[in-house]
C-alpha cells in the first residue's frame, strides 16, 4: 500500500508537469502563427502603400509633364524619315548610302544642318555637273524637302544648326560693326562691295547679291567652298549677325552715282571713262578738224 501510493505520489507530479508543458507548447506555436500574419499583413500593407504611390505619380506626371515634346517628336521623326527618303533618292550616288561619301562626293557625317542648307539652298547641291567650283542656281528641291534633308543629317553626328534670325535680330544688329568686320575678314575675296572676285586655280568668291542674311551666317559657320570657317571664337554670334545686316545693307542701298557698274570699285569706272568718255572726246575733235578741212 505504501508503495503503490508513493508511486501514486511520484507520478502526479510528472503528469502535472507534462500538462503544465503542454499549454508552453500550443502557446509558442500560436506567438509563430501570429508573427507570421503580423508579416504577410506588413507585407500587403507595404504592396498597397507602393501601388498607391505609383498611381499617384502616374497621374501627376499626366497632369503636370510638358506636352510641347509629345507633339514634336513624330514631327521631327517623321521629318528625318522623309528626309533620308529624299536623300536615298537623290544624295546616296554621290554620298553614299550612309552619308559617308564616296569617291564623287563628300562624307556628310558631322557636317550638320547648316551646311546642307546652305548648299541646297543656294541651289550648289545637287551638283549639276563636276567643276572647280558650284556656282549659285534655282534650287532643285523645296523650302521644306531640304528642311527634312537637313534634319536627317543632323542626326549623323550633329553638327552645327541652322541659324534662326528674325527682322527684328537684323533691324538692332550693329550695322557698323558688321561693316568694319566685313572690311577685315571678308572683303579680301568678296570684294568691298560684295560683288565677288575671282580666284585660283578655276575658283571664285562669289557674289553676295542674292544671299540671304542666313546663309551669310551658315557660309561663314561652315566655310563652303575655299571660304575659311569663322567659328563662333573668331566670330560671336552677335557679330555674325551684324555681318548678315551689314551684307544686306549693300544689296539694298541704291549707287549714289547712278550705275554701279558691277560695284567692281574704282577700275571698271576709270575703264568706262577711258574708253567711252576719251573716246568721245576724241571723236568730237576729228569730227571738227574734219569740217575745217572742207
Amino acid at each position: 500500500m505504501t508503495t503503490s501510493k508513493a508511486s501514486g505520489a511520484a507520478a502526479s507530479p510528472t503528469s502535472s508537469a507534462g500538462e503544465a508543458g503542454r499549454p508552453r507548447l500550443i502557446s509558442v506555436r500560436n506567438a509563430g502563427r501570429s508573427r507570421s500574419t503580423s508579416a504577410r499583413r506588413r507585407r500587403r500593407s507595404s504592396s498597397i502603400v507602393l501601388l498607391l504611390g505609383l498611381l499617384a505619380t502616374g497621374v501627376m506626371w499626366t497632369v503636370l509633364a510638358p506636352g510641347g515634346n509629345a507633339t514634336e517628336t513624330p514631327d521631327a521623326n517623321e521629318a528625318v524619315r522623309q528626309g533620308r527618303a529624299l536623300f536615298l533618292q537623290g544624295c546616296a550616288t554621290c554620298h553614299g548610302l550612309n552619308a559617308q561619301g564616296s569617291t564623287e562626293g563628300p562624307s556628310l557625317i558631322g557636317v550638320g544642318a547648316a551646311a546642307v542648307d546652305f548648299q541646297m539652298s543656294t541651289g550648289r547641291m545637287p551638283l549639276a555637273a563636276p567643276a572647280a567650283q558650284a556656282d549659285r542656281k534655282p534650287p532643285s528641291y523645296s523650302e521644306t524637302q531640304i528642311d527634312q534633308i537637313a534634319a536627317y543629317v543632323q542626326t549623323l553626328g550633329g553638327g552645327t544648326q541652322v541659324p534662326e534670325l528674325t527682322e527684328a535680330d537684323l533691324n538692332d544688329a550693329d550695322l557698323a560693326e558688321g561693316g568694319e568686320l566685313f572690311l577685315a575678314n571678308c572683303a579680301q575675296c568678296h570684294q568691298a562691295a560684295g560683288a565677288g572676285a575671282p580666284l585660283t586655280y578655276g575658283k571664285f568668291a562669289p557674289s553676295l547679291s542674292q544671299a540671304t542674311p542666313e546663309q551669310v551666317v551658315e557660309a561663314m559657320r561652315t566655310g563652303p567652298e575655299s571660304m575659311p570657317v569663322f567659328g563662333p571664337g573668331q566670330i560671336n554670334d552677335d557679330e555674325a549677325v551684324a555681318v548678315a545686316a551689314y551684307v544686306r545693307h549693300l544689296q539694298d542701298t541704291p549707287s549714289p552715282g547712278g550705275s554701279s557698274i558691277g560695284k567692281y570699285g574704282p577700275v571698271p569706272e576709270g575703264l568706262v571713262a577711258w574708253v567711252i568718255g576719251i573716246g568721245a572726246l576724241l571723236g568730237v575733235c576729228l569730227w571738227i578738224g574734219a569740217r575745217q578741212k572742207l
